[in-house]
């Protein structure tokens, strides 16, 4: 497993705590990190990353995501998917440079890890979704 998809699987660790455990950022990165044991630098700070583009934009991120799942509330989503799907979208947030079919790529895979088979096409139909929109949107300068 490469790098950086050892940090996208930290970083829903991370979020799954944070929502699971209503813990702040703080909190998650102390028991999160004790917890691990030695995890190399370079995944470890993508992982930090991206874990607080997620959490520092979260209203934001839910916002997008709530806009894009048709008839489906944050709250009544399964935990892993909603978890997959805040991850991609701070990764689209924060690594614009990233293409976003790797993104959308990486979250499935995580996915079928994580999660149950069928949750694949709503999680694909949903970060394609914010990907076109984030497309659409106008470049800051």
């Amino acid at each position: 497993m490469g790098t950086r998809r050892k940090s996208r699987e930290l970083a829903l660790q991370m979020l799954f705590q944070a929502d699971m455990g209503k813990q702040n950022q703080e909190e998650v990165r102390r028991s999160f990190w004790r917890e691990r044991g030695e995890v190399e630098r370079e995944t470890r700070g993508f992982a930090d990353d991206l874990f607080g583009v997620a959490s520092d934009r979260a209203e934001e991120i839910d916002g997008m995501i709530e806009r894009h799942a048709e008839h489906w509330r944050m709250e009544r989503m399964a935990a892993v998917d909603r978890n997959i799907l805040r991850l991609g979208v701070a990764e689209f947030l924060g690594y614009p440079s990233t293409p976003r079919p790797v993104v959308i790529n990486e979250a499935l895979e995580i996915a079928r890890r994580f999660s149950a088979p069928e949750s694949g096409q709503f999680i694909n139909g949903v970060l394609d979704s914010v990907a076109r929109e984030l497309e659409a949107a106008p470049k800051s300068p």
